[in-house]
């Protein structure tokens, strides 16, 4: 084990966020993880600092700083061009042994997944996964990562007291972004480090698309669960969503039954949500499920038993059969489209 003493630790500062972009685009949960940097760099009096990496990027740099980034790290090169992990594990990682921050934090997606917890290992430090809430101590200056453990049935605080920089991965929708500022000011810092790529070619990259779009992103979300008996009455739930404008989700009973892919899937072992309106239909409401819609703006529930769980966080409960229900909305949607 390496550990740092506490000379060592007090050359680390600034909390750090990975700005992941794909094609160009910087993806939403950078500007979720600037809104929840920005309060822990203002409790520690600290720059919040973003880090670009990619290829023909440095014009998504004003963007960040819209959206709070005192700072912006960018590393342009051709080498990130096409995300590659052990490529991004090297540039990150020459980045945190040229600036030393306190703290870094990362979506918890496909690609942040795969080369931060690597990133950790190089730099020999811990890292907390799947992240629901963070805070500064206010006697330590640690960071608390809070996250589920045991399946969701507690809830987990991880400090990481000797060790820099302290590494955690949030997931999409847990914390929600702030409105962007225009005219805000910042700066960037335009890096040229020499990175260690692999003896591979790319010779094409396919990006699978889902049809109804990321779930995570949606702000209608009809979602059926145990109740809707099989898999073949969730295509009433398509046809709502489609009404909506929305995307179909799913409990993790349906998934594991095989009635939709786990792309649809919302709770902790699922995705984390937060749609302007969340209809759920059958789910009872595990503890799993309900962390994974809590920041839902607006939550409709119909069930069977007046007993459910989910009636205990829904705005409007409906107690009933979904099979009765289900048809009747998408009747009265249906007439209210058409204007009558």
């Amino acid at each position: 084990e390496v550990s740092k003493n506490a000379a060592q630790l007090a050359n680390y500062k600034d909390v750090w966020i990975f700005a992941e972009q794909r094609t160009g685009k910087v993806q939403n949960v950078a500007f979720e993880l600037l809104a929840a940097g920005k309060e822990l760099a203002e409790d520690r009096g600290c720059k919040l600092c973003a880090v670009l990496l990619g290829y023909k990027v440095s014009h998504l740099a004003q963007e960040l700083i819209n959206h709070g980034a005192d700072l912006v790290y960018v590393l342009d090169d051709p080498n990130l061009g096409e995300y590659e992990a052990d490529t991004y594990t090297d540039a990150l990682d020459k980045l945190i042994q040229k600036h030393k921050p306190e703290i870094i934090l990362a979506g918890a997606t496909a690609i942040g997944r795969s080369f931060i917890a690597r990133t950790a290992a190089r730099v020999h430090t811990g890292l907390t996964a799947d992240c629901t809430g963070l805070s500064i101590d206010k006697e330590s200056f640690l960071l608390h990562q809070t996250r589920p453990a045991f399946g969701g049935n507690i809830m987990a605080t991880i400090v990481t007291p000797h060790h820099r920089p302290q590494m955690a991965t949030v997931r999409p929708g847990v914390f929600q972004q702030g409105e962007p500022d225009p005219n805000r000011k910042g700066k960037t810092l335009f890096e040229q480090l020499e990175i260690v790529t692999r003896e591979l070619e790319l010779i094409r990259s396919i990006r699978k698309e889902d049809e109804e779009g990321d779930i995570a992103e949606a702000e209608v979300i009809v979602a059926g669960g145990r109740g809707m008996m099989k898999g073949e009455n969730f295509v009433l739930l398509e046809e709502l969503a489609k009404l909506l404008g929305g995307s179909v989700g799913a409990s993790r009973p349906c998934v594991d039954a095989g009635w939709v892919p786990v792309s649809r899937q919302v709770g902790q072992t699922g995705k984390t949500v937060a749609p302007k309106l969340y209809l759920a239909f059958g789910i009872s409401g595990a503890i799993q499920h309900l962390a994974g819609i809590s920041a839902a703006d607006y939550i409709i529930a119909v069930n069977r038993d007046e007993r459910a769980p989910i009636f205990g966080i829904a705005n409007l409960g409906i107690v009933g059969d979904v099979m009765d229900v289900l048809p009747a909305l998408i009747d009265v949607v249906k007439k209210t489209k058409a204007g009558n």
